[in-house]
């Protein structure tokens, strides 16, 4: 049976809002209680209390690759200070069995008059590892961030990102028992960043523990098998990977479209749901794969025969950009309830939420449409590249391969 690592419950922080905590000296204290009784009743402020987390549980198990998701704010930052102790909760507790690794901001530690050699002690202590732990490592450390001809250079006259690779490479070669990480495989650029991911890929199969926070969901699909959604410091969703993060980016893209009420029948067409035909993922609005013949069907009630109609469909990416559209005349329909069927032979989308947007022409010149809610979400693993920003918005395979076609001088 595989041991509980990390033990969460009732899990609660609360922030004070719009001032910072004082710390009184014994002066202060007794100049306060001077002054009290002569303070008017009511003339303090009320203060105003803000709970990044509450009421959170969960277990980890040993071994887990744990990504947390979840909007700018909800509080996955300070969870994973409270897991890392370096802030107490206000309400329930967290157990951790092991030795933590936390690479929540990176370069937290590092002295801008030290050189980057002293730098890698200081900051290898300051994470917890042994002088001899470092200086067995130090060469990997420095070939991993690639500074060799700057390693006695002060730290000060490093560019930003040279700063980054230094500190996530001391992080990423400490060897804990769990790690958690918050938003780090971004940094440096595109080439540093491959080989961060891949650092991580390397730690997640050597048995060890991690949690990892990030906004870009191809990492989180490639590296996690289990997902923590936390929305407005409550934990909303926990689960498979991909059918919490298909929740989390359908929400995403729903909550940024209009509904409209139904229309009456007496006025034509009223818009009754739809769901996906073929192949079915988590939920009937998520589509399996992106790679294959795919189907999505619209249910609508017409109150009036049609005989000339015209139908058009349309998708957008999460941005709002114009992806594909459709248009399709002579369309025929009776008074009555009617499935209409989209199909398509390959749909090879990226991972993620889209917006579908439907509408019919009459014979009368009306024109209904509609913002298919909830939205459609493609669910599966991209195929392209590793970075959600180069990934582009369809997931084609592609294979690599060389061939020899003569030697130089020859």
């Amino acid at each position: 049976m595989t041991e509980t690592v990390i033990h969460v419950e009732g899990l609660g922080k609360r922030y004070r809002v719009g001032e910072r905590e004082r710390y009184f000296a014994l002066r202060d204290v007794i100049a306060r209680a001077v002054r009290a009784p002569f303070e008017r009743n009511g003339a303090r402020r009320s203060v105003d209390y803000l709970w990044a987390l509450r009421d959170i549980c969960f277990d980890v198990k040993q071994s887990e690759v744990v990504g947390l998701i979840g909007r700018n704010g909800a509080g996955k930052t300070t969870l994973l200070k409270l897991l890392s102790r370096i802030t107490r909760p206000t309400a329930g507790f967290a157990e951790i069995h092991g030795r933590v690794g936390s690479l929540l901001e990176v370069g937290t530690g590092f002295h801008p008059e030290l050189t980057g050699r002293e730098n890698i002690y200081l900051s290898g202590a300051i994470l917890g590892m042994r002088k001899r732990e470092i200086e067995r490592k130090k060469d990997a450390i420095v070939a991993f961030a690639e500074i060799e001809r700057f390693l006695d250079t002060p730290l000060k006259h490093y560019s930003t990102g040279m700063q980054m690779r230094l500190a996530f490479a001391v992080a990423a070669h400490l060897e804990p028992e769990i790690m958690l990480v918050d938003e780090v495989l971004a940094v440096g650029d595109l080439e540093f960043q491959k080989k961060c991911l891949g650092k991580m890929k390397e730690v997640s199969k050597s048995g060890r523990t991690i949690v990892l926070v990030s906004h870009q969901m191809n990492q989180i699909r490639r590296l996690c098998e289990r997902v923590i959604w936390i929305d407005a410091g409550r934990l909303c969703q926990d689960g498979p990977a991909e059918m919490v993060i298909s929740a989390y980016e359908q929400a995403a893209i729903s909550a940024t479209r209009r509904q409209f009420p139904p229309r009456s029948l007496e006025e034509g067409i009223v818009f009754c749901g739809w769901a996906v035909g073929e192949p079915q993922g988590s939920g009937e609005h998520a589509l399996a794969s992106g790679q294959g013949p795919a189907s999505i069907k619209i249910r609508i009630q017409s109150g009036v025969p049609i005989h000339h109609g015209r139908v058009a469909a349309l998708i957008y990416d999460a941005r709002g950009y114009l992806l594909a559209g459709w248009s399709f005349d002579n369309l025929t329909l009776e008074s009555g309830e009617h499935e209409i069927t989209l199909s398509f032979s390959l749909l090879p989308l990226q991972p993620g939420g889209y917006s579908l947007y439907f509408s019919i022409h009459d014979d009368h010149q009306r024109n209904y449409n509609w913002t298919l809610v909830p939205a459609l979400v493609i669910e599966g693993s991209p195929v392209t590249h590793f970075m959600d920003e180069w990934a582009g918005v369809l997931n084609i395979p592609c294979s690599l391969e060389t061939r020899e076609i003569g030697k130089v001088g020859v």
